[in-house]
């Protein structure tokens, strides 16, 4: 008597988004943008996906999202990615009520981190790509609408996030802008 063919299991099979996570990159972050080879954005990675980083040469994460709710971050992303190598900065900013001084500490992380493979993310990508672009016409004196060409691709400010914006561009864009970066505006 035939008996029936029967295949061996190591493990059980896995749910398709457990395997997917297996063979996890960067870029299948949610909302991810390559801005340049050494910096991306997104919104909230998972653990699979900040493992995927260190592999991919990421040496820097800054998070501009809160900790405190769990549906846009993870339980201890700090210790993970501290755990990893690689540096974590932890700049939280409210959604609602963007402020000058998260601002200035984003640039100043920027600076520090300089010549490093950086990932910046929040929960959606929102926050970030406001930040960047305001990082990158003050900072780095790119013209407004290059400068805001990944933020425009990812969302479109709310009221609050445009007079943000606008303020921040109105007091920083001629100081903070280097010298022949004030002369191409001119």
């Amino acid at each position: 008597m035939d008996r029936p063919c029967r295949i061996k299991r190591k493990r059980p099979p896995q749910p398709l988004g457990v395997m997917k996570d297996k063979m996890a990159k960067v870029t299948d972050i949610y909302n991810f943008r390559l801005i340049e080879d050494a910096l991306s954005t997104s919104g909230q990675p998972t653990e699979v996906q900040l493992r995927a980083a260190v592999s991919e040469g990421y040496e820097v994460i800054i998070n501009l999202a809160l900790h405190d709710d769990p549906r846009y971050s993870l339980s201890d992303e700090t210790g993970l990615i501290e755990g990893l190598g690689m540096v974590y900065v932890h700049i939280p900013v409210q959604f609602d009520a963007p402020v000058e001084d998260d601002l200035l500490a984003f640039f100043q992380a920027m600076e520090m981190y300089k010549g490093k493979k950086i990932h910046i993310h929040c929960a959606a990508n929102m926050r970030v790509t406001a930040f960047l672009g305001l990082y990158l016409m003050v900072k780095q004196g790119q013209a407004e609408s290059n400068a805001f060409e990944s933020m425009r691709s990812v969302w479109e400010p709310n009221d609050v996030w445009s007079s943000f914006i606008s303020s921040m561009v109105t007091k920083y864009a001629q100081q903070g802008a280097p010298a022949d970066a004030k002369k191409r505006r001119a």
